[in-house]
């Protein structure tokens, strides 16, 4: 498995969360999602400017409605995507770091093209962020079949996503044929491998006994 540089043979190593904070420095233009006063959502691309010890480090200035939304919800969610279709989800509460001129220098260190942006001590209308405690997905599209897992950091609990095969299953197999990836297994009941469910849904749908059911959380 490549991810962007960082090369794991999935046989040997499977994913950590530290897998999925290395790979999003290594995208580091990243989607960062909020809530505006209104209840709306908001997306913009933000530098993934540090990641170390599971926590994630960005900045933004105090002028920008991201900087409003962020002090105000203290929370964000984060999406990337490599060349190799391999994306992760993050979702978690947001710190502002205190001793603001040592995190931002330390960016500023750390990522240099940012001297140019904000020169001298124009930088430090920038303020620095952490995400310490989250919940993350890794999602690797480029493979056959698609491959998925979850992970948390911190005091967050790993999110279970996708669908389950209830002991409803009459063995009919109908969900078997629909499923995309062909991810369902045959048993008493069958099972669904949620390592490559798409969780498009297509099985919940054409189950005539009402065995599949989504998992809650």
């Amino acid at each position: 498995m490549i991810i962007s540089g960082l090369i794991l043979e999935q046989e040997d190593k499977q994913m950590t969360a530290k897998d999925c904070l290395a790979l999003l420095r290594k995208i580091k233009d990243a989607a960062f999602a909020t809530v505006d006063e209104h209840g709306r959502p908001r997306v913009r691309i933000i530098d993934v400017m540090l990641v170390e010890e599971e926590k994630l480090y960005f900045c933004t200035a105090r002028g920008k409605d991201f900087y409003r939304q962020l002090t105000a919800e203290k929370y964000t969610a984060v999406t990337g995507m490599n060349r190799e279709y391999q994306m992760i989800r993050l979702s978690g509460p947001v710190k502002r770091l205190t001793d603001q001129t040592m995190w931002i220098d330390r960016i500023f260190d750390e990522n240099p093209s940012m001297k140019e942006l904000y020169p001298e001590k124009k930088r430090y209308i920038l303020e620095a962020f952490c995400i310490e405690d989250a919940q993350l997905e890794f999602f690797d599209l480029g493979r056959n079949p698609v491959y998925r897992e979850q992970f948390a950091i911190g005091t967050m609990t790993k999110e279970d996503k996708g669908f389950c095969i209830t002991d409803s299953c009459t063995g009919c197999g109908a969900c078997k044929e629909a499923c995309p990836s062909q991810c369902i297994r045959e048993g008493e009941p069958f099972e669904i491998q949620a390592e490559h469910c798409l969780h498009c849904g297509l099985c919940e749908e054409q189950c005539p006994a009402g065995a599949i059911q989504r998992k809650e959380g």
